[in-house]
């Protein structure tokens, strides 16, 4: 499939193909929707907890005999249906990280990238001599690309597109190699550079 290629400035020139391995496969929804579904288990930090009636301070003795008082048959005051008791059945810390197999991540990713393939853009590259929110702005106008949840993937850590796509809404800019499903799937437009590109094919589409 072929999808607009622009330039450094965000001017169209032409058109690009994309690399049929990873943008013109089969669908595997299942796949997908487990992967997304273990990514999204595996951000869950565990760390709730609450107090049961063993951790309460105080004392075990019966407050009142059991019968003949017309009252609830309660026990000490670390009851759960007093007022400061522990909590019956209330959550714990708990290590919710499942392992994903890599072939399965991949399967995914190719998955939402083929999902994708009519939102994708092409870049020449980003030129940021310093960090510009305004220039990174322009360049997204000139595109003419409404870019909510714009996703940018570039081949590496450059500190100054980063910084310059940063500050605008609904922009995010990730490395080619730590692309994953769930984050193609969460933008509705992905803007790729030429050398993210070429990283993605070399990163992603040789045996794992």
């Amino acid at each position: 499939m072929e999808v607009i290629k622009y330039t450094n400035n965000g001017e169209k020139i032409g058109k690009v193909s994309l690399p049929a391995n990873l943008f013109d496969v089969e669908i595997n929804t299942n796949v997908l929707y487990e992967v997304i579904k273990l990514y999204l288990k595996n951000q869950r930090q565990g760390t709730k907890s609450v107090k049961g009636r063993s951790d309460i301070k105080g004392s075990t003795r019966k407050l009142f005999r059991q019968k003949g008082t017309g009252r609830a048959r309660a026990g000490s005051i670390k009851s759960p249906i007093r007022v400061g008791g522990g909590v019956a059945f209330g959550p714990h810390p708990k290590n919710w990280y499942s392992k994903i197999p890599k072939k399965k991540k991949r399967i995914a990713l190719k998955s939402a990238l083929s999902s994708k393939k009519e939102h994708v853009a092409i870049i020449e590259d980003f030129e940021f001599e310093k960090p510009s929110t305004k220039t990174a702005n322009q360049i997204l106008k000139n595109m003419k690309i409404q870019y909510d949840r714009c996703l940018i993937v570039v081949p590496n850590n450059s500190l100054n597109v980063i910084k310059s796509f940063h500050n605008l809404k609904n922009v995010d800019t990730i490395r080619a190699q730590d692309l994953y499903s769930y984050k193609v799937m969460r933008s509705s437009n992905l803007i790729i550079t030429e050398k993210a590109l070429q990283k993605l094919e070399d990163t992603f589409t040789r045996s794992p």
